[in-house]
């Protein structure tokens, strides 16, 4: 790996910057196998791996500051706004809304977490009031949720 980031949260995450020219012209048969092999172990050892193509580093900046907001954004969520802790769950639904990158409904959280689907609305409910999700009305009354846009003291 080219860089290591270990935070707080326990997780880790590895970066690494592949070129084209060392990463896959040259790579053979054996290499190849190596490369995966060695990926799928680090994945087993609880690493993320976030990989950057050169090409994008040298002529896509956008990209390489937005992939790692993604990426990391729900596995460094620690508090809200206000200083409340997030459940574990919270996580898992704010990954869930930044990974289908769209209004969230709460029958997405029920197969996604295997809760039921009062718990879902409940959870859904109370990170819209802890600010980090808003309510998107349609129908009856509101049908899903949307992420809000981040508060600068939060811890992300």
């Amino acid at each position: 790996m080219d860089f290591a980031f270990l935070p707080a949260s326990g997780s880790r995450f590895g970066i690494e910057c592949d070129g084209f020219q060392s990463h896959v012209k040259e790579m053979d048969r054996e290499k190849f196998s190596y490369a995966l092999n060695r990926d799928t172990f680090l994945t087993g050892m609880g690493w993320k791996r976030l990989h950057f193509s050169f090409d994008d580093i040298q002529q896509r900046p956008e990209v390489c500051r937005m992939k790692p907001q993604l990426a990391l954004a729900p596995y460094l969520a620690r508090s809200t706004a206000g200083g409340e802790k997030l459940l574990s769950a919270e996580k898992e639904v704010l990954r869930l809304a930044w990974q289908i990158g769209r209004p969230l409904r709460p029958k997405e959280v029920t197969d996604f977490i295997q809760i039921n689907f009062r718990t879902a609305r409940k959870m859904l409910n109370s990170l819209s009031n802890k600010g980090l999700l808003q309510p998107v009305p349609g129908g009856r009354g509101t049908r899903s949720y949307e992420l809000k846009p981040m508060h600068p003291d939060q811890s992300w």
